[in-house]
C-alpha cells in the first residue's frame, strides 16, 4: 500500500455527535484541499455486551449517537459539498452485526443495521448526482474494538473465544486485519468500483455464508 506525504494529509479531531463539529471537519476539509472526492464514514463504538434488559440505557443512546447519528450527520453535511464537485463515492464502515443478530450486543447490531438503511438511501438519493453510497462490513478483525468485546464476554479467555469464532472462517483461521479492511475500502474509493452503489461489500472469511 502506498504512504501519503505528510504536506497531503492532515486531521481534524472531531465528535462526529456534534454537527457544529462535523461541519467543521467538512469545511476544513473542503478548504484544505479544494473539495471532497471520498469519505470514509467510520467512526464507531462497540458498546455493552449484556442481554438487552440489562443494557444500560445511557449506553444504548450513546451507541446510537455515534454509530448512527455520527454517520448521518457525516451524510448531512459532505455530500453538499461532493455534489459541488461532481460526485464522489462514501464508504459506510457498517458490520457483520448489520447483517444479522448478535447475543448482548442490542445497541451494536441495530446501529449498524440502521447504516445499512442510511447507505441505501443516500445511494439512491444521490446516484443521478454521481455520488455512490457503499456499505463495508467487516467481521472479526484484530482491533482494540474486537479485544474489548472479547474481554466483555469471556473475561480472562480471549483466546479461547478467538478460536472458536476462526473455527467458523471459510477462508482463513484467523481474524482480518486492518488492511484487508482497508483493501476494500480502496476499492470502493476509486473509479474501479464506478458502477457500485448501494451495495453491502463483507470482508468476513464467508464467516455469513
Amino acid at each position: 500500500m502506498a504512504s501519503i506525504d505528510n504536506n497531503k494529509a492532515s486531521y481534524v479531531v472531531a465528535d462526529v455527535t456534534q454537527p457544529e463539529q462535523v461541519q467543521n471537519y467538512t469545511r476544513t476539509a473542503v478548504e484544505r484541499y479544494g473539495g471532497i472526492d471520498v469519505f470514509i464514514n467510520n467512526a464507531g463504538i462497540e458498546g455493552e455486551t449484556k442481554p438487552i434488559p440489562e443494557y444500560s440505557i445511557e449506553t444504548f443512546d450513546k451507541v446510537m449517537a455515534v454509530n448512527v447519528r455520527g454517520v448521518w450527520l457525516g451524510l448531512k453535511y459532505v455530500i453538499p459539498e461532493m455534489i459541488k464537485v461532481g460526485g464522489g463515492s462514501i464508504v459506510i464502515t457498517s458490520s457483520t452485526a448489520g447483517v444479522r443478530g448478535d447475543p448482548t450486543m442490542s445497541a451494536y447490531v441495530a446501529s449498524k443495521h440502521a447504516a445499512i438503511g442510511l447507505m441505501r438511501t443516500a445511494a439512491k438519493e444521490f446516484g443521478l448526482k454521481g455520488i455512490r453510497v457503499n456499505t463495508i462490513n467487516p467481521g472479526p478483525t484484530e482491533t482494540r474494538m474486537m479485544l474489548s468485546i472479547e474481554e466483555q464476554r469471556v473475561p480472562g479467555k480471549n483466546r479461547e473465544f478467538k478460536q472458536n469464532i476462526e473455527k467458523n472462517f471459510y477462508l482463513r483461521p484467523h481474524y482480518a486485519t486492518s488492511q484487508d479492511i482497508a483493501q476494500m475500502m480502496l476499492f470502493l474509493a476509486c473509479d474501479e468500483s464506478r458502477h457500485c452503489t448501494g451495495g453491502i461489500y463483507m470482508v468476513d472469511g464467508g464467516l455469513t455464508s
